[in-house]
């Protein structure tokens, strides 16, 4: 069965369509209007091995802030619809990730309850067009939306550009592994029958 996914939200903010297929090849194609938002996106796809695309439009006149979140939104909902009803899948899965200086941490349960507990310190600051503090915001919409319970721990880094590629990457990692088929099981990995 296709482990894919189509989702479009239309607000008087952000205009976005995300596209998904977990067994992809690993070709991404991103538009958001935040380059360094873009890099990142493309990053956690290419780890993540993932088809991805994503087309967001958005009030980048005000800031970045409600396309980060909105793309969020709908890249975690994509998730969770294209893993249905999640048999087989190995469920849990954690990297730890380098990026010259920065070193992170991510584990991942894909659980059913969405949320986020992240121990990152990043210097406040604009990236491009990106404000450093949105990495954040990006990640508490993805994990609420696709229903995942994402740890993401820093254990070293300085530059904020380092810090938040560590992130995606190693987020990317641990969902390549979580979302990945164990071909020795065929139900739902969880005691109780249901994620």
């Amino acid at each position: 069965m296709a482990r894919t996914a189509e989702i479009t939200r239309k607000t008087s903010e952000t205009d976005i369509t995300v596209r998904l297929d977990i067994d992809g090849d690993g070709g991404v194609s991103v538009s958001t209007g935040v380059p360094f938002f873009d890099h990142m996106l493309d990053a956690l796809g290419r780890h993540m091995r993932i088809s991805l695309g994503v087309e967001a439009t958005g009030d980048l006149a005000v800031d970045a802030h409600h396309t980060v979140e909105d793309v969020g939104i709908c890249m975690g909902s994509a998730l969770a619809q294209a893993l249905g009803e999640k048999r087989g899948i190995r469920r849990f899965g954690s990297a730890v990730v380098p990026m010259d200086e920065a070193l992170v941490l991510c584990a991942v349960d894909i659980s059913g309850r969405g949320q986020l507990h992240y121990a990152v310190e990043l210097p406040i600051e604009i990236i491009g067009t990106f404000d450093t503090t949105l990495a954040k915001e990006f990640l508490i919409a993805f994990a609420s939306n696709a229903g995942i319970t994402l740890h993401v721990y820093q254990f070293s880094g300085e530059n904020a550009h380092h810090i938040i590629e560590a992130v995606f990457k190693s987020v990317a990692r641990a969902l390549y592994e979580a979302v990945s088929i164990d071909p020795r099981v065929a139900e739902v990995p969880s005691t109780k029958g249901t994620l």
